[in-house]
């Protein structure tokens, strides 16, 4: 049988059938379920994703939310530039296509932060279009199953793994295969340890029958990842609210609220001083990992400052409550300090 009848056989009886975004599987709802599934897995997805369509169910009310509201559905997901993206991608359907996403390739994939398999996988689920995906779970199926070498990043490899997927994509049921080839990926085909004798395309696989599952697909070269470091200052009034600032609309976590940040204790206490804090206790040094580089951050709280400090020439600095701040885009390990902030606790996050 063709790859993709023995992938549809399968699917048919173990493929994943009851994801939230199939029910129903419109324009929207996949859109957003692709982007949020760029560099994360299903299982963390379906709860950010039912939250998400919840309070914003329309690319209408996507492009009318304050980007704060956008980050705060999408906080914890991590790669905020998707959630930016979406946001101008919604506002630009608005002011351009009459608010529907474009039903053609070329204009849907011309959107901010829709790239060429993922404008193909919207347009085949949603509209049952014959266009062939490549994302990450559908080039180790790929790679392996035609035993392709070298890094799936390379221009090269990629253009060979595009045209594997040109041929394999068949000319109905289009959606179904879609979702088959990439439910093979995650979990069965996985990175490590895949599961070649529940496999329906195992017989013909080159990465099989060569004993080679171990190095396909080839991992990119590897290269020494810096570390930095930096300084977190938790500032607490006496109503127990907490002052963040925005960050700049570029760099590492771009237009998030996040928590005031020193190269050293000595540039810190310059405005600890000002803010006249009762108390100021090191909450003790850990490391988040981004995908380029590692950050050392070492928080400081300082309770019972004054809240009326510096304000009036800084507009990028706001005193927020719990309540205000859990519904704000906040960094990952920033959420993570004012959780245990706010629990009372002082352990490392």
């Amino acid at each position: 049988m063709p790859f993709a009848e023995r992938l549809l056989a399968w699917f048919d009886v173990h493929g994943r059938h009851d994801l939230p975004w199939q029910h129903p599987r419109d324009p929207y709802r996949v859109w957003i379920s692709e982007v949020m599934l760029q560099q994360t897995q299903v299982r963390t997805v379906i709860g950010y994703f039912q939250r998400f369509v919840a309070e914003l169910p329309g690319i209408e009310s996507l492009a009318a939310a304050s980007e704060d509201r956008v980050f705060g559905l999408w906080s914890g997901l991590g790669y905020y530039s998707r959630a930016r993206n979406l946001h101008r991608a919604a506002e630009m359907v608005m002011a351009e296509h009459g608010g529907d996403l474009p039903a053609d390739i070329e204009r849907l994939s011309s959107l901010p932060g829709i790239g060429r398999s993922t404008a193909a996988a919207i347009l085949a689920q949603a509209h049952g279009q014959r266009h062939a995906i490549l994302d990450g779970n559908v080039k180790r199926v790929l790679a392996r199953h035609r035993g392709i070498d070298g890094w799936p990043g390379n221009s090269k490899v990629q253009a060979a793994l595009w045209n594997e997927a040109e041929r394999f994509t068949p000319h109905d049921r289009i959606a179904d295969y879609t979702q088959a080839i990439m439910d093979l990926g995650a979990t069965i085909c996985v990175r490590s340890r895949p599961r070649c004798a529940d496999c329906p395309v195992a017989a013909d696989c080159v990465a099989r029958i060569e004993n080679r599952t171990v190095e396909l697909p080839q991992r990119k070269p590897p290269r020494a990842i810096p570390t930095r470091a930096t300084m977190m200052l938790l500032l607490r009034d006496a109503e127990g609210r907490v002052l963040l600032q925005r960050r700049p609309p570029t760099g590492v976590w771009s237009g998030l609220w996040s928590l005031l940040e020193f190269a050293d204790r000595s540039a810190a206490d310059v405005t600890i001083r000002e803010y006249r804090p009762n108390d100021v206790q090191s909450l003790g040094t850990f490391t988040h990992t981004f995908s380029h580089f590692r950050l050392q951050i070492t928080p400081l709280l300082a309770d019972g400052v004054s809240s009326s400090s510096m304000l009036a020439d800084a507009p990028d600095l706001e005193w927020y409550g719990s309540e205000q701040w859990s519904a704000l885009g906040l960094p990952a390990p920033v959420r993570r300090l004012l959780e245990i902030h706010s629990s009372g606790t002082r352990d490392v996050p």
